[in-house]
Order: C-alpha cells, then sequence, then structure tokens
C-alpha cells in the first residue's frame, strides 16, 4: 500500500481528497502546513506528496525545495487557476507534475498511479531484460535505469522519474526530433492530460540540472513548432 501526503491548509480538500483516496487502497497522512508536513519527512518519508503552494508557516515551495535535498519521490503541486508563475517555478525546482484547482479527484488519482508507475519501474527489477532498462552511453551521457542514476563527463546529476525519463526518451535515438506529444506518452499516462508547456518545463528544468554539472552542456536541441532532439557530443 503506496503512502501519500498530502498538505493543504483547506481542510475540505484535505478530508475529501483523503477519503478519495483512501477508498483507492492509498495510505494518506494530512497535514494542514508545510512545517508540520516537513517535520513527519525528516522521521519518515512517504512515497509521494501532493502538496499546495501558498500555505502559511512554510509554503508548498519551500517545501518542495528541502524535500528534495534528502529525496527524488514524485511531488504533484496543487495550484489555483492563475498561478502560472508559481507551476512554471514548481516544476523547475523539482516538482513531477501540478493540478489546477478545482480539480477532478478522478484525474488527482490517475496522475497519482502514473506516477507511482513510473517510480516503481525505474525503481525494480521486473523489467531489467527490457532495453529501456540497460544501463544506456551516449557520448559523456551515462544512464543507468534500474538504479535511477544519471551522469555528464562522470559527474553525478539527480533527476526526476519525470527528467530521467524525458531525457532517457531523447538520447535513445540520437539526432531523431521527438514530438511534445511523443515525450508526453513517455513521461504520462494514456488518461493523464498535461499542455505543452508543462513538457517544456520538464526539458528547461532538466537543461539546467545538467548545466550544473557542466555548463556547456548543449545536448537538448529545441526545434521550435516540432519538439526536441539529442545531439551525441
Amino acid at each position: 500500500m503506496s503512502k501519500i501526503a498530502l498538505v493543504d491548509d483547506d481542510r475540505n480538500i484535505l478530508t475529501s481528497v483523503s477519503m478519495t483516496l483512501e477508498a483507492e487502497g492509498f495510505e494518506v497522512e494530512t497535514y494542514n502546513d508545510g512545517q508540520a508536513a516537513l517535520d513527519a519527512f525528516n522521521k519518515r518519508l512517504p512515497d509521494m506528496a501532493v502538496l499546495d503552494i501558498k500555505m502559511p508557516r512554510m509554503d508548498g515551495m519551500d517545501l518542495l525545495q528541502r524535500l528534495r535535498q534528502k529525496s527524488k519521490m514524485p511531488v504533484i503541486f496543487l495550484t489555483s487557476k492563475d498561478d502560472e508563475i508559481d507551476e512554471v517555478l514548481g516544476l523547475r525546482m523539482g516538482a513531477d507534475d501540478y493540478v489546477k484547482k478545482p480539480f477532478s479527484q478522478r484525474l488527482l488519482v490517475e496522475r497519482i498511479r502514473a506516477l507511482l508507475r513510473r517510480q516503481e519501474a525505474v525503481a525494480t527489477d521486473e523489467v531489467g531484460t527490457a532495453p529501456e532498462t540497460k544501463v544506456m552511453e551516449r557520448g559523456e551521457l551515462r544512464m543507468d535505469p534500474l538504479r535511477h542514476a544519471v551522469s555528464w563527463k562522470g559527474q553525478d546529476v539527480s533527476l526526476t522519474v519525470t527528467e530521467f525519463l524525458l531525457l532517457q526518451a531523447l538520447a535513445q535515438r540520437p539526432g531523431f526530433v521527438k514530438s511534445r506529444d511523443q515525450l508526453m506518452d513517455v513521461a504520462y499516462d494514456d488518461q493523464v492530460y498535461v499542455d505543452d508547456r508543462t513538457i517544456d518545463s520538464h526539458i528547461k528544468r532538466l537543461r539546467k540540472k545538467m548545466r550544473s554539472a557542466d555548463p556547456d552542456f548543449a545536448a537538448i536541441e529545441t526545434l521550435y513548432g516540432i519538439g526536441y532532439r539529442y545531439n551525441e557530443e
């Protein structure tokens, strides 16, 4: 049974969403501010966190930043419909996805399941014989899916599950263009819809992390109006 941490200062959301998740077979822990959640996470991490952005004491952004110092577990942000800047910042900081309020609880459940499935796929040996789980080397890039490990020029780079899957999809076929729709299929479950901005935000954050290892990293090329391509260096 996967443990989901739900962090929001709206008690109605905490009550209704936790009831839905528990009915779907999840174990749920609820917190009404970021500091209370962080205190609990320091003792024991859940399998996934669903975080509101605007909360008292410690907001979702601060909580995510501290969480990413110790864990790569999937994180979904709950955002207000007008918080486009916060959505982009959240994705750049390490969130895996976001859901806008008011939201369908069924949609949230499906996004949670999709992220947990991807997390399990890269963390277990059950798919160890599949080509996408074998160690891949492309020039200075080395990816080990079973260990969820990435290095560039010998330097480790910490990626979320979504970032890892996008980089893997691009690097598997250097020189070939992947459209945003194709990258959505790689990174998200068929039942989950995301827009182009979400994929673009993930790619920007992925580039930033790779450039933290090498300021000259330029292997991921944007083809405006078409998609992205990995160029082996």
